[in-house]
């Protein structure tokens, strides 16, 4: 609950439960947003940008982040050791193309390509994975937006963990769109193309939002 301070006597020509507007008014109007602005941007929240347009995304709920925990401990346990990449989770920007950034729940960078990390973000990625939640709006972004945005971007693997469906669809980028390379459910073993070896095993995965 909110904590209230005691009456005082407000500021000349201010009231109680009068909204804060010059805060927002201290921000660019939508459609206004500079990359450098969103850059600059500085918020505990999820906040992506698309060409002058900043949205929020939802907080993340605890099964949301027990799962996406899980899943970037996985991918650095198998790339770490064989010095293949670095993974990382929610929170790191993205840039797909210029004016279009996004935050994926886990994103992956080959070694290889380790000069497009920078301080403030990414350019591009080679693996991301997004952990369905939400309503119908939030199915379709990482369904079917984020599906065509990635292969856009030409992020070689795209994961869709669907805790809802209990399954996880495995894509590769095949020329300018994504062809699915699996669809594994509970007691299988998820497979990547981009690490050759690298398995998950779905059930552990799903269970993993209920402890």
């Amino acid at each position: 609950m909110r904590t209230v301070p005691d009456p005082i006597d407000p500021p000349e020509g201010l009231s109680y439960g009068e909204s804060t507007w010059e805060i927002a008014l201290s921000y660019p109007a939508q459609g206004c947003w500079t990359e450098q602005e969103y850059l600059e941007l500085d918020t505990n929240r999820r906040v992506e940008f698309s060409h002058g347009f900043v949205e929020f995304q939802p907080m993340l709920t605890t099964p949301h982040q027990r799962l996406i925990l899980l899943l970037v401990n996985l991918v650095n346990a198998f790339a770490t050791p064989r010095g293949l990449g670095e993974a990382l989770i929610a929170g790191v920007r993205v840039r797909l193309w210029e004016g279009k950034y996004r935050e994926p729940d886990v994103v992956f960078m080959l070694a290889e390509y380790a000069s497009r990390i920078t301080v403030d973000y990414w350019i591009g990625a080679d693996l991301v994975m997004e952990v369905v939640s939400g309503g119908e709006s939030d199915r379709h972004r990482d369904l079917v937006t984020k599906r065509g945005e990635y292969a856009k971007a030409v992020i070689p693997e795209y994961w869709i963990i669907d805790p809802e469906l209990a399954q996880i669809t495995v894509l590769v980028l095949d020329g300018p769109a994504y062809a699915v390379h699996g669809v594994y459910r509970r007691g299988q073993q998820a497979t990547s193309t981009l690490l050759p070896g690298f398995a998950v095993d779905v059930t552990a995965v799903l269970e993993a939002a209920k402890r």
